[in-house]
């Protein structure tokens, strides 16, 4: 039986962190789940979770959940497994500078801060496991989805140097790789679209309305789509093994544009991806 663990993870509203957060309590661990909204910090208290509100776009409420849970633990915290994020998409030429410092604030800044609050706990008790929710699109980059690929092309170059910046302590640094992956992702993308990209005016209407269509569909919009269970089973290798991987790669597409990216040329690789 392995050993219990705390572990906090944010984004736990739904999909990932949820399942994640599901599955770890089930197993014994003792689970902080963070959300942004208040609504669903009282669901997952009124099931069981030791809950706390932490918006990463928010640098104080950073600093208070990190402050909330020393105290709830005691200053003991094994495990971070850093998930929360969103998707803007849009054409690079039609997103605004703020538009892309949101996309930021959330999946690499906010990240990045709670990452720097809960490692000096992790130096002092001798231990720790650091886990990103990375992606696909921190691979490979895809159009229309520049400002996610860009946050997740930096999340993997802050993850890569904090791992060799920390090659003599014992805290471990894995990043996990998913590809499609069954969740809120594209209707919470699909409205950040409608709100942040002039759609009507761009001159990439035309891809645009195809790619509402997918956006909006229910359910797997892509081949090889997984459950979010798909993810949990990397992340509970991550946190519980002797020897945890550095990268741990979900799903067929995953795999298979981590090989390509590095045996294609680019200009074949580009024209693949547009196909895809």
């Amino acid at each position: 039986m392995t050993s219990s663990k705390t572990i906090l993870i944010t984004g736990c509203s739904s999909g990932i962190g949820y399942s994640t957060a599901i599955a770890l309590k089930k197993r014994g661990h003792k689970v902080i789940a963070t959300a942004r909204k208040a609504n669903d910090v009282l669901r997952l208290t009124q099931e069981g979770f030791i809950a706390l509100h932490l918006d990463l776009a928010d640098s104080d409420s950073i600093q208070h959940a990190v402050k909330q849970a020393i105290a709830l633990t005691d200053g003991k915290i094994d495990a971070l497994f850093n998930n929360g994020a969103f998707g803007q998409v849009g054409a690079i030429e039609d997103l605004s500078r703020e538009t892309l410092r949101s996309q930021f604030e959330t999946n690499l800044f906010g990240t990045h801060e709670l990452t720097n609050l809960l490692l000096p706990l992790m130096r002092k008790q001798g231990h720790g496991r650091i886990i990103y929710n990375s992606s696909v699109l921190g691979l490979v980059a895809m159009p229309y989805r520049g400002a996610y690929n860009a946050s997740k092309f930096a999340l993997e170059g802050l993850a890569d140097t904090l791992r060799q910046e920390l090659f003599d302590i014992p805290v471990s640094i894995s990043l996990i790789e998913p590809g499609p992956i069954v969740s809120d992702f594209r209707k919470n993308s699909f409205l950040l679209y409608q709100k942040n990209i002039d759609y009507k005016n761009s001159d990439h209407k035309a891809a645009y309305d195809k790619m509402t269509d997918r956006l909006q569909k229910e359910g797997a919009a892509v081949a090889f789509t997984l459950p979010a269970e798909a993810v949990v089973a990397k992340v509970i290798h991550a946190l519980e093994s002797n020897r945890p991987k550095t990268r741990y790669y979900v799903s067929f597409p995953t795999y298979l544009f981590a090989i390509l990216k590095y045996v294609l040329p680019t200009t074949w690789l580009d024209a693949l991806i547009r196909k895809v």
